[in-house]
């Protein structure tokens, strides 16, 4: 297959906005770019998809840059639902330095920041040469506006596609860029690019969005009870994304493994295959996580997320390092231990335990592990010598139900 046929192949392209970008796709040479705004300090694997877009681009000769919008990070894109709260500007000034490094680290990207051209453009200057060209019509039918509009938008978000549009008018003229990348909600702000750049310079440019991805709920890719999956392992361990992944539910696995690895066609199909004659092993999540954390973090970090996984599930915890048990148990109820007491004591003291006859019965029924070891003595003494890398104590209740102590 050419870049185009395996992007179609593998579900990436949703909207392309002219015929001839599917020749020069595959002819190579085009400089493109794609952007996000600074609201947090790390990227999160949703948009991880759009960065291995660069990688597949590039690979086939085209030339990336990423655009890391200051300036429309504080004037906040419109998410068709409700106004976005007011930016800090000191806020959203480290969170564009946070997000230079780690794409600058993870994918060896140029990394531009619209703030460079907006700081001194006025505004007289800004409506006449950019908002003279763009009809009032045509950005309220844009589905994002049209849907917050319902509920009320502020000047500030509804100019925000003129802002990312003049982004395609200045690197078009300053870096060569004449193809922009995004995703599927961003479609208006896209094409409103291509209008600015060929009504103010006469030049054709191209653009074409990448699907939202979900899972089968309609849910976002990345989001766990909430919370994002963040590519910064400090924010999420190998071990939780390592989790999040080998949970996805089977019937999107085919789906994922073309959209977020470079395996080709045959070898997916391969592991479709096995994948399907036995479930319950979870070979398409297992290669999945393989390829995406290693890709991010490296193998040495998959490794060990893989180790962590697997001595949990086997309740054998005693050869992870510190390291690794903080990762293992990061989320777990956690407290202080201050003082030698009998496990019976240690577990109501310590509320793991409604009551010390509770704490006597999980014991003598053998419910109680401490360190991975089942404990059904009623008269065993955690002491500090028994602690994990001189720190931890571990309890389980039952089968899934941890607690960690920790000497400070």
């Amino acid at each position: 297959m050419n870049l185009y046929e395996d992007l179609m192949w593998r579900g990436l392209i949703k909207d392309i906005s002219s015929p001839d970008l599917k020749d020069k796709l595959n002819d190579g040479g085009l400089t493109f770019y794609i952007g996000t705004d600074p609201t947090a300090d790390s990227l999160h694997i949703g948009h991880y998809l759009s960065f291995l877009m660069t990688r597949r681009l590039a690979s086939a000769g085209h030339h990336p840059i990423l655009l890391v919008g200051m300036a429309t990070g504080l004037v906040g894109d419109p998410r068709g639902t409700v106004e976005r709260e007011k930016s800090d500007p000191e806020v959203i000034k480290h969170n564009y330095s946070k997000l230079k490094a780690q794409v600058e680290k993870l994918f060896n990207m140029k990394v531009v920041n619209n703030y460079d051209w907006f700081k001194d453009m006025n505004y007289i200057e800004f409506l006449r040469d950019i908002g003279k060209y763009i009809n009032v019509n045509y950005m309220i039918n844009k589905d994002l506006v049209k849907r917050q509009m319902e509920t009320g938008i502020s000047y500030a978000e509804f100019s925000y596609m003129l802002i990312q549009g003049y982004d395609f008018k200045y690197l078009h003229e300053h870096e060569g860029v004449d193809l922009q990348i995004g995703g599927s909600d961003q479609w208006g702000n896209l094409t409103t690019g291509i209008e600015i750049v060929r009504k103010t310079t006469g030049d054709e440019v191209y653009a074409f969005s990448i699907p939202l991805v979900t899972d089968s709920q309609g849910n976002k890719f990345g989001k766990s009870e909430g919370n994002a999956i963040w590519l910064d392992k400090n924010k999420t361990s190998s071990y939780k994304m390592y989790q999040y992944l080998i949970n996805l539910e089977d019937s999107m696995m085919e789906s994922y493994l073309k959209l977020f690895t470079f395996l080709t066609k045959e070898e997916i199909e391969n592991i479709m295959k096995e994948h399907n004659a036995k479930p319950e092993l979870r070979i398409a999540q297992k290669k999945l996580a393989q390829e995406i954390i290693t890709d991010i973090h490296g193998k040495e970090e998959y490794e060990s997320a893989l180790k962590v996984s697997e001595a949990l599930f086997k309740g054998n915890i005693k050869n992870l390092n510190k390291e690794q048990l903080i990762q293992a148990f990061n989320d777990v109820p956690s407290f202080s231990i201050t003082e030698e007491l009998n496990l019976v004591d240690f577990l109501n003291n310590n509320k793991i335990v409604s009551s010390k006859r509770e704490a006597r019965e999980l014991i003598n029924n053998k419910a109680i592990s401490v360190n991975g070891d089942i404990v059904d003595d009623l008269e065993y003494v955690i002491t500090k010598e028994k602690a994990l890398c001189g720190e931890f104590i571990i309890i389980r209740k039952g089968k899934k139900k941890y607690y960690l102590g920790n000497y400070k």
